[in-house]
């Protein structure tokens, strides 16, 4: 099933996908259907795992001491008494 849509581009963009249709030979809807499908691919490459970037924190000794760590918590604890109770 094929999706009209409608959007406005600037005259650079305009441009450019005028420019790559001509060179690659194909309708601007082609053109933006592979930029889109190559666009989505790099996004999955690039999307970032939490688990493994808080495998390599605590790998890397990197993050709070423990101490640092604490006295922040103590300090968001009696903040949040505070709010609460105004």
């Amino acid at each position: 099933m094929t999706h009209r849509t409608t959007f406005a581009l600037d005259g650079t963009t305009a441009n450019r996908l005028r420019r790559l249709s001509s060179l690659w030979q194909v309708s601007q809807a082609e053109v933006v259907r592979r930029s889109l499908e190559q666009a989505e691919k790099q996004a999955e490459v690039h999307k970032p795992d939490p688990v493994a970037m808080l495998r390599r924190l605590h790998e890397s000794g990197g993050g709070l001491e423990c101490a640092k760590a604490e006295a922040y918590l103590a300090e968001v604890y009696e903040d949040r008494k505070h709010w609460r109770s105004t």
